[in-house]
């Protein structure tokens, strides 16, 4: 049955069937609840109300393999939702501090968007069940970006991926596909093999006495996050108690899971290590953290932050896990100076690669913006030339490049909305937060980063918001993390006209 064009019955029939395998992601923290002699139960529930409500949606609709594009935009939004909204049960049922709805679902969101942020404040007192379980989000939501954005966005035509993440896979628009299937195996294989040699290299470090902090709870806990550049951390003071081994071990992995994981899987799988060196957005990543950890290292220094090693270490850590959208923090940079906050939350606008678990507007796209000016440039002192605009070699179309324009447009509307709700409400409410604070706040959460300034700063916590303002600041990460245009699209007309 169709209505309005969109085949709503189908998209909700899809929709069901995937929601019903959340289920199965509770266990997990329901076997971690065991082993610590914690209560089951609540996961337990969580998973039958998953599948009760995802199998019931199911049969009570049809046509899933029917679905296109425009029911695509429909399924991607629902379903990010969704499993939100199911993955905010055990925090309702089990955790004192997150037993408001809205806040609950604001840590769940933060989880499977891989963002990190959180309204926990007290994290070292959660019971280990909950703090893996927000742990184990933020690692489903990484790899659910990962197929989303590799797979799914390029055929929603996305703000602009469809000419820049070319894909051989004709047939239907959404994963149900077979040649969909097999490459998003292939990311997910790889996905959890970077996660597994993670896990690995930080227990080795405990093991071996480098860091005695680091037991294989806290190695799988940081591994899930790291890879989803989410920035979760079962520890209060996030990153900074553990060695620092430990921490240069994690800067490596952040920088990989900041990495296009098309690419990682040409050079590492396909064995093709000079597809690095010759990818333009690895390049120009590397050029911009490597200038922006200089900075914000000298500034450190001569400043006297901080001093030595330890500011070195600082400074790339921190400048590198927000530039990935990761989030951990290894000192609190609240009390470094503006100017490395200017920095730090500079980068924050402009991410990692695409097709990555980062968030953010992404590498690619300022670089394709960069050439369109450029390109502009040059045709305005020679009219005549004729300079199609390619990346890696390949012509980029004209109509990728208006909407990767639009898409930038809107997300920098998007962020500055959202700093001028929050600014406004905490106002009313006498809640201290400058106008800077709110900005950085904004844009942290539509990026996926995770930290803010002020109370809200990486050793902090969002608590002190009023529930308007989490629900803004909820609604930010969703939008951030489904790049806004399958959210927007859904609100005009002319999607559901037949």
């Amino acid at each position: 049955m169709r209505a309005l064009g969109v085949d709503v019955s189908g998209a909700l029939n899809l929709v069901g069937s995937l929601v019903k395998y959340l289920s199965l992601a509770f266990l997990f923290p329901a076997a971690v609840a065991l082993g610590y002699r914690e209560p089951v139960w609540p996961f337990l529930a969580a998973a039958a109300i998953t599948a009760g409500v995802g199998r019931g949606l199911e049969l009570a609709t049809s046509g899933k393999e029917r679905i296109g594009a425009r029911e695509g935009y429909l399924v991607v939004s629902l379903l990010w939702l969704l499993v939100a909204a199911f993955g905010a049960l055990p925090y309702v049922l089990a955790e004192a501090q997150l037993s408001n709805p809205v806040d609950a679902l604001f840590e769940s969101m933060s989880g499977f968007s891989t963002t990190g942020s959180s309204v926990v404040r007290d994290i070292d007192a959660l019971p280990a069940s909950i703090a893996m379980w927000r742990q184990f989000t933020a690692w489903i939501g990484g790899v659910g970006i990962i197929v989303m954005f590799l797979a799914v966005l390029p055929r929603l035509r996305v703000g602009g991926r469809q000419a820049l993440f070319k894909t051989e896979m004709p047939g239907p628009e959404l994963p149900l596909a077979a040649t969909i299937k097999q490459t998003a195996r292939r990311f997910v294989a790889l996905y959890v093999g970077i996660t597994a040699l993670e896990i690995a290299v930080l227990a080795v470090l405990g093991w071996t006495g480098v860091d005695p902090r680091m037991d294989l709870f806290n190695a799988t806990a940081h591994a899930f996050a790291t890879i989803a550049t989410a920035g979760f951390s079962p520890e209060g003071r996030s990153i900074e108690p553990f060695a620092a081994a430990t921490q240069w071990a994690i800067v490596v992995f952040m920088i990989v899971a900041g990495t296009n994981f098309a690419l990682l899987y040409t050079g590492i799988v396909r064995r093709q290590p000079r597809s690095f060196a010759r990818d333009e957005e690895v390049r120009l990543g590397l050029l911009l953290l490597a200038l922006a950890s200089a900075v914000v290292v000298v500034e450190l220094l001569t400043e006297g932050v901080l001093h030595g090693g330890g500011g070195v270490r600082h400074g790339v850590f921190n400048t590198v896990s927000m530039m990935t959208t990761t989030g951990f923090a290894s000192d609190d940079f609240n009390r470094w100076t503006s100017a490395t906050s200017l920095v730090l939350f500079g980068v924050v606008l402009i991410g990692a690669s695409a097709g990555s678990t980062s968030g953010s507007i992404k590498l690619v796209r300022h670089l394709v913006i960069g050439k369109m000016l450029r390109r502009e440039i040059d045709q305005t002192l020679h009219p005549e030339v004729v300079a199609p605009l390619r990346v890696n070699g390949s012509v980029v179309d004209e109509r990728a490049l208006r909407a990767i324009i639009v898409f930038v447009f809107l997300y920098l509307g998007v962020c500055a909305a959202g700093a001028v709700v929050i600014l406004v409400d905490s106002a009313l409410r006498g809640i201290d937060l400058t106008a800077f604070q709110s900005l950085a706040v904004s844009a942290s959460l539509l990026g996926g980063v995770g930290p803010g300034l002020g109370f809200s700063g990486p050793m902090g916590s969002f608590a002190p918001f009023s529930d308007l303002s989490t629900v803004v600041l909820t609604a930010l990460m969703y939008l951030g993390r489904l790049e806004i245009v399958p959210v927007v699209v859904l609100f005009t007309a002319s999607h559901w006209r037949a």
